[in-house]
């Protein structure tokens, strides 16, 4: 008989009523307490949740017993016997994050002390709305598993990060992989055995880099996303920012410029036909095609990096449209911190790794077009996680959809 997984043991709701569900919550407070605070005696637990000292002593044993968390040892006392500190067992349950690019995809796995213990960065992957993309994704995470040296059955939840619209309460992906009666959760969820989220890529940026990256004591803080589209993470008073339907941070389709530029939603004169990697490919094509030189020479399938890395090397020509699209970068986010006044704004995503060749431009952008008042209280920043933002946003995510 296979092994249960300790996710349905403890984490869910399933077949509990009365006492049984009782104590499940509290064993939740005792974990989220020791999650948030790192360690703690009986008597702070049972003043944090609020129950009495012998039903905290037996529900910490129980927890003890199922694996997830430990005695630390003793700890000094003014007086009377030492009391025992407990904390989270790391290797207990772990997480996986699956951050999905155009062409690659990066997958980590999290221990339950939120420590990334594995990433495979840059795996070959090319995402398309087809069956036989989504048939390769599915085969790329089982493949991560089977090495991730780990109990599979220790292996809580996972979450898929991809861009568009997405609805993470439903589980319901509507830009890719939208072909199937069930939500993208469900059919994930079947395929891998494994309790299965979904999340917008630049939002699980945003939850990555505001509890593992640059953030400190910010609370509303603005995550861009600069990729071949532009997407936004929002964080209000520490929490992201979804909107009614889940579909908030669609900043790339603000109808910001008068051009017949085609986007690829259908509608013209989005923000990101004119400032996204998209934009940057279609405007380094048109220059070379009017005969200007660039270090890339005349290499036909050009992609996103190639022009990152020529702009790295000193390239002219990248280094001059970088510049163009940082200035419409830069005065999107300008009406955007107008409108919120954020505390920090993050730069991240592809074009954010070819650091102040972009940063410069968006800088001098926000200057110009946002209110002094306003911009002189926000931070522009560059991504301290960098490429591993999503990857581990992912994992977090995955971790707390059980855990809050």
């Amino acid at each position: 008989m296979a092994q249960k997984k300790k996710e349905y043991d403890f984490f869910s709701d399933e077949l509990s009523t009365g006492v049984a569900y009782k104590n499940k919550l509290r064993k939740r407070k005792i974990i989220r307490y020791l999650d948030q605070n790192g360690e703690a005696i009986i008597a702070e637990l049972a003043q944090a949740i609020n129950i009495s000292t012998p039903k905290t002593t037996s529900l910490i044993n129980e927890l003890i017993e199922e694996g997830l968390i430990s005695d630390y040892g003793k700890i000094d006392s003014t007086g009377g016997r030492p009391a025992s500190i407990y904390g989270l067992v790391a290797d207990s349950c772990f997480f996986i994050g699956i951050d999905v690019k155009q062409y690659y995809v990066n997958i980590g796995l999290l221990d339950f002390k939120k420590n990334l213990r594995k990433a495979d960065m840059k795996i070959p992957f090319l995402l398309e709305n087809n069956e036989a993309s989504l048939h390769n994704l599915i085969r790329l995470i089982k493949e991560f598993i089977k090495t991730a040296g780990v109990d599979k059955t220790k292996i809580l939840s996972l979450c898929v990060n991809l861009g568009g619209r997405i609805n993470t309460n439903s589980g319901s992906s509507y830009s890719y992989f939208h072909f199937n009666e069930q939500p993208l959760s469900v059919l994930l969820e079947k395929q891998l055995s494994i309790r299965s989220f979904i999340e917008n890529d630049s939002r699980a940026m945003a939850y990555g880099e505001f509890h593992k990256g640059i953030v400190k004591n910010e609370k509303n803080v603005l995550f861009m996303n600069l990729d071949y589209g532009l997407g936004l993470g929002v964080m209000i008073e520490g929490q992201v920012y979804y909107g009614k339907s889940g579909f908030s941070g669609e900043i790339g389709h603000i109808p910001f410029f008068n051009n017949e530029i085609l986007c690829h939603c259908g509608k013209k004169g989005c923000l990101e036909t004119e400032a996204s990697g998209i934009a940057l490919l279609r405007m380094f094509k048109e220059k070379m095609v009017q005969g200007v030189k660039s270090s890339i020479g005349t290499k036909k399938d050009i992609r996103l990096n190639d022009i990152i890395d020529a702009a790295k090397h000193e390239d002219m020509l990248s280094i001059d449209l970088l510049a163009a699209i940082g200035e419409k970068i830069g005065r999107g986010i300008a009406v955007l911190i107008n409108i919120l006044n954020s505390e920090m704004v993050i730069l991240g995503g592809t074009l954010a790794s070819t650091g102040d060749y972009i940063f410069l431009p968006v800088k001098s952008a926000l200057n110009k077009y946002s209110l002094n008042l306003v911009s002189q209280d926000t931070k522009l920043v560059v991504s301290e996680l960098g490429e591993k933002a999503g990857l581990i946003g992912g994992c977090l995510i995955a971790r707390n959809k059980l855990l809050l």
